[in-house]
């Protein structure tokens, strides 16, 4: 199971970090990823991190501002969120996926619901 959680109305250039809380299974072995999916577009790759060596992928779109962590002790996942823009509005859902396959929402196993961010100008 996964619970996103962090979500909500921050302004244009600040900063929100969102939490994913994992249970239920051993995600030692997956990589842990972020999404996002604003109204009217398709569910977008934010980032990963590999619980086992902490690898992490960024999206384009976000390289340089977002950084994803995870504290296996607490096994919770986070998305740092700095200089937000009104594009990085939408719903942000973490999600799990097995070692070996690609970054595509279609690849990953286990969802959370989405938390919203909304950015105000």
């Amino acid at each position: 199971q996964l619970q996103a959680f962090g979500g909500g109305l921050v302004q244009v250039g600040g900063s929100q970090r969102l939490s994913c809380a994992a249970s239920g299974r051993d995600f030692r072995n997956d990589v842990m990823g972020w999404f996002r999916q604003a109204p009217g577009k398709e569910r977008e790759f934010v980032g990963s991190i590999s619980w086992i060596g902490g690898v992490t992928n960024y999206a384009d779109s976000v390289k340089g501002r977002f950084t994803i962590s995870r504290d296996n002790a607490k096994n919770t996942l986070y998305l740092q969120m700095n200089s937000l823009k009104p594009e990085d509005t939408a719903v942000y859902y973490c999600a799990t996926r097995p070692l070996g396959r690609r970054n595509s929402a279609l690849e990953f196993d286990y969802w959370g619901q989405g938390t919203q961010v909304t950015v105000s100008s």
